[in-house]
């Protein structure tokens, strides 16, 4: 093969990983790594149920969530950190909250982080989390939108009698 001919067909093959490599990025971590089906598709049973949209309003904002991260190191406590899509989604858009179970008769006791690109957990220990933010910025002045990133320390006080704290911190972090 020439070594032009050779050149091109690399440089043919480079840009097709780079293409490969931005789709990549654009399917979320979890849809990467999902396993592939190995079982045959189901056959029909019995007559089809005509399931109607639900109308509770409740559900709208159940679907909008689009990232969920159970937190492990709360001991006996049901605590979560996740996002819900809304507002612009080129300016932020994830609107990041922590939720803690109170009881059955309670429900969740919810506090907003803030509204971020993307939030990542860095660590987590009893009563605390770190996390790393990714945001949209805009500079007043020019209009002009860049990005930052930066971090936070997400703590609460554990109650004694196990319910849901009252109040959550959110600390700027290094």
């Amino acid at each position: 093969m020439k070594p032009v001919t050779f050149l091109v067909v690399l440089l043919g093959l480079t840009a097709c990983d780079a293409q490969v490599e931005s789709r990549k990025e654009a399917v979320p971590a979890a849809e990467q790594t999902a396993p592939a089906l190995a079982a045959a598709p189901l056959t029909a049973a019995g007559p089809a149920a005509i399931v109607q949209p639900d109308a509770d309003e409740g559900q709208q904002w159940a679907a909008s969530v689009v990232e969920l991260t159970p937190l492990a190191r709360q001991g006996d406590r049901t605590v979560k950190l996740f996002g819900a899509a809304g507002g612009d989604p080129a300016m932020n858009g994830l609107h990041t909250h922590i939720a803690f179970f109170d009881s059955p008769a309670e429900g969740w006791r919810v506090f907003r982080i803030g509204d971020v690109l993307d939030y990542r957990l860095l660590s987590e220990s009893p009563g605390r989390v770190d996390l790393e933010l990714d945001e949209s910025t805009m500079n007043p002045a020019s209009g002009e939108i860049g990005s930052r990133t930066r971090r936070v320390i997400v703590g609460w006080s554990l109650a004694a009698d196990g319910s849901a704290p009252a109040t959550v911190t959110v600390t700027p972090a290094q």
